[in-house]
Order: structure tokens, then sequence, then C-alpha cells
């Protein structure tokens, strides 16, 4: 990819840090506000430099959530070319940094993107229905979080307090859990309907829970994850994305056990943990790799990390060949 300008963004709330980079030189460092004007303020400064258009720059920054919406709403209608890339991966790639501002963040982050010019991972925008379905999947979590954070008290004082005070404690919260329960209820149906109005995310649904141990909520927020696959369509990529692929840990003659990286979304990893668990219960043949596994002296982590893995590659397979999961297919489960 051939680019001449790249720029680095630090986002915040409320402001935008951008650097400037031309064959590895900073040319210009500007904080402007995060919104339109702001926007406007620092692409008519970049500009002035020579030869620039959207065309030739590559706009590089760290996901920050909602955030970044202004920004990548105003690149994507000027057809930008955008990378958002993991905070943790930049980090990581740069070594050891004496000191942070967000001047030397935008300015690192612009570096990473000129060093890494060759393999640009961009961006697209998702569907309109694919951000209303991760909005109401954050939602849910809140939700949920929020009456876990009520429940879990109440059962782990049951034995240590009196009766009388377990069941004023109880009687004090319970009308707030209802209602928590209750907006579950409603956003769950929210997601079901978006899901089955919609024919190619409705196939798309039904081709990933056609896999035993996928629930739901994990097919849900692979979808919303991998951005119907077109973001993520590499099950290896998926599986790094997600914390459970092993990476080589050694230096010189000194082997380490190899580790999933700490570099994960770790609610993916939490729901691939789950679905592997009921994979383990429900589905013969993994319930049976699994096992044979354990009994050969193999670490149960390990293995349950092996079944995720193998989830991950059943998923991706029904989705690439377009048919659902056959349990008459014979899986390798060396």
């Amino acid at each position: 990819m051939e680019k001449t300008y790249f720029i680095g963004v630090d986002v915040s709330k409320n402001e935008l840090d951008f650097a400037v980079v031309n064959s590895n030189k900073v040319l210009f460092h500007l904080e402007v506000t995060n919104d339109k004007a702001g926007i406007d303020s620092f692409i008519k400064a970049l500009k002035k430099q020579t030869g620039f258009d959207f065309e030739n720059s590559l706009f590089c920054m760290e996901f920050t959530g909602i955030y970044n919406n202004i920004l990548l709403n105003y690149l994507s209608s000027h057809k930008a070319f955008i990378w958002v890339e993991n905070a943790r991966q930049i980090k990581d790639s740069m070594g050891t940094i004496r000191g942070k501002t967000d001047k030397l963040d935008s300015i690192l982050i612009a570096q990473y993107s000129y060093k890494n010019r060759e393999n640009p991972r961009l961006w697209s925008p998702k569907r309109d229905i694919i951000q209303e379905l991760d909005r109401l999947t954050a939602i849910r979590s809140r939700l949920k979080n929020a009456i876990k954070m009520l429940e879990t008290p109440l059962v782990d004082s049951k034995d240590f307090i009196g009766k009388k005070a377990h069941k004023d404690t109880k009687n004090a919260c319970q009308d707030s859990i209802n209602a928590l329960k209750k907006d579950v209820k409603n956003v769950e149906k929210q997601i079901d309907e978006i899901i089955k109005k919609d024919p190619e995310l409705s196939h798309l649904f039904e081709l990933i829970t056609s896999v035993k141990g996928i629930s739901k909520v994990t097919a849900t927020e692979i979808i919303i994850t991998t951005n119907e696959f077109k973001d993520i369509d590499d099950p290896k990529k998926f599986g790094a994305f997600a914390g459970c692929v092993p990476f080589e840990r050694s230096s010189g003659k000194k082997k380490g056990r190899p580790k999933v990286s700490s570099i994960a979304n770790k609610k993916m990893k939490a729901l691939l943990h789950m679905a592997a668990m009921s994979a383990i219960k429900y589905c013969k043949e993994l319930k049976e790799y699994y096992e044979r596994k354990v009994s050969e002296g193999k670490n149960k982590m390990l293995v349950i990390n092996n079944v995720r893995n193998k989830l991950i590659l059943r998923v991706f397979a029904c989705v690439n060949k377009n048919q659902k999961y056959n349990e008459n297919y014979t899986f390798s489960l060396v």
C-alpha cells in the first residue's frame, strides 16, 4: 500500500491529538476538539501539506469504543483509509517508552502505522443493524452485571447473618432485581427481532448456532466482533483475537511453555470458555476428546482451550462453506 501521509490519532472523550508522519519524519502535531468542527480544522491544516489527499493517506487510531465514532463517521464519509488497532498491540510493538502524553501517543501511533504500512488492517464500517446489535448486547451485559452485583452478596451472606436480616436485605433490593431481569428479557427480545428481520444476519446466525456449544449470546458476539466475518475471516486470527492461541515463549536455550497472550478480547474469551464447557457436556466427539486427553495427563485448562479452538474452526468452516454443522462429518480431534 503506497501512502504518503501516516496520521496517528490519540482519541479521548473531548480531544483528538493528530500527528502526521511522512517517511517516518514527524511533520506536525495538532490537538483539536472531538467534534466535526475540530476535525475540519485539522483537515484544513493537513491540506496545506503538499500533495495531501485522502487517497494517499492512512489514518490510524486505537480502539476507544464510542469516542471513536465521530472521527470514524467523518473519515468514512470522505472514503479515507482507516486502521483501528488494539492499544496493547501498538504499545508492545514500540518497545520501552519513557513518558506518556497525548501528543507522544499520537506520534507513536503514526509511527506504528508507517512501520507496518505493508500490512494494514483496514477498518470498514459495520452495517447499521450490526451497530444496533452491538449497542443492545452492551446494554444486556451492563444489566446482567448489575443483577450480579445485587444477587451475589445475598447468596454469600446467607449463612453468616440472621434469617431476619437476610430476609430484610433481600426484600430491600428484590424489586430492583426483578425490574432488571425484566429489562434483560426486553433487550433479548429486541436482539431476537433484529436478527429475525434481516435475512443475511438470520442465515449467518443459523449457521453459527448449528455448532454444538455455541449459544445465541456467543453467536451474536462473534458476528459483532468479526463484523459479519468481514474484518476477521481467518479462524486463526480470530483465535488470537479471542485469546485462545498459545504463543511460544523462549530466549536462547531457555524454552518456556507456550501461553495465550494477554492481548485479547476478554468478553469473547469468556463466552468461548462457556461454549467449550457446554460442548464438552453435550457434544459426544468433544466430550470423548476431552476425557481422553485428561486421562493422558494433559492439563485440563489446556484441553479446554483446545476445545475452544476447535469450536472456532467449526464456526468458520460452517460460514465459509455456507452450510450448517454436520454431526456426521469426521473432524480431526488429535
